[in-house]
């Protein structure tokens, strides 16, 4: 998917001169920041989708392939994007996404209001150096006062489910309540006795057939994948090795030639490869591996010398399915086919079917099993996509619960808390900081003014009762379906790990872009003209030198 972005590089005349811009009624108004550009078209093209009323997206991708979605992340991941501006706007937006689970789109819209208000603030007459410091010193005041308006914190011995269906409930899918009610069973049960919690513990399947609420959670580790020999279970005693190769010769499709000059030759050549085979499939028995899980090409024969000494032989579908039973089992992940020095251990492996799927089972008989699986269950692969992305997130959130338990309002009321104090704030203040506390707060105003777009709300009257509200200090109302809403009484919530990380995130991203005044690119100097009727080398070497006469010895 390409998405233009107006170039904030002055266009240049041949012989190196600037041109002079335009000016008149009709021009247009140069940026001071050449960033905002970039930064407004990220902002376009995820605006619809923020919120749990945002808008989804067909996304064509760079590969031809079709995508039904609406999560800030993927889409920015499948942008080709040119500006240097946007990439790094979208490498904090990703790297948001990666540890919190989300928070892409609140990143990007964030990011490019903070740049339109500095741009204002620069045609005001404000020094770079002196926004850079009053946007610093903004930034810090609103980390100090998160704290403060968190109201709520999820107990230890809590069930987290109150709290995860608020995260979980800005996704699409459908019966997010059982959907909801899985994942905070697969927490709470996967919790260590200190507290902590290895978001490792818990695995998501996805299977087609049946519906959302035929999902279920499988004692241990589930993966959808089937056998691919004729042993399909190891009910006793399982030692498991992973390997992250070709189950059979080293290279089977090495671009090699053996050169056979007799039958014996011939024969002498299938033994070797078959000797070799037997060696590696005897290192596995001799190790009391009954269980190998592949990620790669199965040769046939090793697996028919598995299938002879009882191994079970599973191919994994995703490099992701290996890091967790790698985590779980705590074997690791062995590059080559020899047997790892400490091989996974569970009670039993054996294949499920799940729906229209088949799944592969890695099962401990012990009440306090090392992991849990959600197996989700639906018709369409995008429904199952959008679920498994919501149970992604309530895992992430509930392990920024389990390391910071406060939960801040949700709705964009935290937000508009924020603005307030900061205009406040900034209206007393005296010298530059004034202004930036100022711009700081109206672009925190502009994600409640989203979500109340996205519902399809009249966005000015639901700012004017939620700053009435909040003027008056009810600093709980937010923006609802139909307007204005209570966050305690309708349970929207979001964590106070998340909500902080980004806005570090943007504070870093927005000092850095509002330094910048120019975009240089580099471009690569053509290549030197070559003579258009080049004589050989050796052409030039047998010319016979041509004398010129010296017109004094006439």
């Amino acid at each position: 998917a390409k998405v233009s972005i107006p170039s904030a590089l002055p266009p240049f005349l041949p012989t190196g001169r600037p041109r002079r811009r335009a000016r008149g009624p009709g021009a247009q108004e140069e940026h001071l920041l050449c960033s905002v550009p970039a930064a407004q078209t990220l902002a376009r093209v995820i605006r619809p989708c923020y919120g749990p009323h945002g808008r989804q997206k067909l996304l064509v991708t760079a590969r031809g392939t079709t995508v039904f979605t609406g999560s800030a992340a993927a889409i920015l991941q499948a942008l080709e994007l040119e500006h240097p501006a946007a990439r790094l706007l979208r490498e904090a937006a990703h790297k948001q996404a990666e540890s919190c689970g989300d928070g892409a789109a609140f990143v990007v819209l964030l990011a490019e209001a903070l740049l339109q208000q500095a741009e204002h603030l620069l045609r005001a007459g404000l020094p770079r150096s002196q926004l850079r410091e009053a946007y610093a010193a903004a930034t810090a005041e609103v980390l100090a006062l998160l704290p403060s308006l968190s109201i709520r914190s999820l107990g230890p011995l809590e069930d987290p489910f109150w709290a995860l269906y608020s995260v979980m409930n800005t996704h699409s899918a459908s019966q997010m309540d059982y959907l909801t009610k899985l994942v905070a069973h697969a927490c709470w049960a996967t919790k260590e006795l200190d507290g902590s919690f290895h978001r490792e513990r818990v695995g998501v399947c996805t299977l087609r057939g049946g519906r959302l609420e035929d999902s279920c959670l499988l004692p241990g580790m589930a993966l959808a994948a089937k056998p691919c020999g004729q042993v399909i279970s190891v009910l006793h005693g399982a030692r498991v090795a992973l390997f992250v190769c070709a189950f059979g010769p080293a290279s089977p499709n090495a671009p090699a030639t053996a050169r056979l000059s007799s039958s014996a030759d011939l024969t002498k050549f299938r033994k070797g490869s078959e000797q070799l085979i037997e060696k590696q499939v005897a290192q596995l028995v001799t190790a009391s591996i009954n269980v190998v899980v592949v990620w790669g090409n199965i040769n046939e024969n090793t697996l028919t010398l598995a299938d002879k000494y009882g191994i079970m032989v599973i191919q994994a579908r995703s490099r992701r399915d290996m890091v967790y039973l790698s985590e779980v089992l705590g074997t690791p992940l062995m590059p080559y086919l020899i047997p790892p020095l400490k091989p996974g251990k569970c009670q039993r492996v054996y294949q499920q079917d799940l729906g229209e799927g088949m799944a592969v089972v890695f099962e401990w008989e012990c009440p306090a099993t090392p992991a849990l699986t959600i197996a989700l269950r639906g018709a369409t692969a995008e429904g199952l996509k959008s679920a498994e992305q919501a149970a992604y997130h309530g895992i992430d959130a509930y392990f920024q619960l389990c390391q910071d338990p406060r939960l801040l309002p949700g709705a964009g009321a935290t937000e508009m808390a924020l603005a307030k104090i900061l205009s406040e704030k900034g209206s007393r203040l005296e010298g530059l900081n004034g202004p930036a506390f100022l711009a700081f707060a109206q672009a925190l105003q502009s994600l409640p003014e989203t979500l109340a777009e996205n519902a399809g709300l009249v966005v000015s009257e639901v700012m004017a009762e939620m700053k009435g509200a909040h003027q008056a200090g009810n600093l709980l109302v937010g923006v609802g379906v139909e307007g204005i809403i209570n966050v305690t009484q309708e349970g929207v919530w979001d964590t106070l790990v998340a909500k902080a990380q980004g806005l570090r995130a943007v504070a870093d991203v927005a000092l850095q872009l509002v330094n910048v005044d120019e975009i240089i690119v580099a471009k690569k100097s053509p290549m030197c003209q070559q003579d258009s009727n080049p004589v050989p080398k050796k052409a030039k070497e047998c010319l016979s030198p041509v004398k010129k006469s010296n017109p004094w010895n006439n």
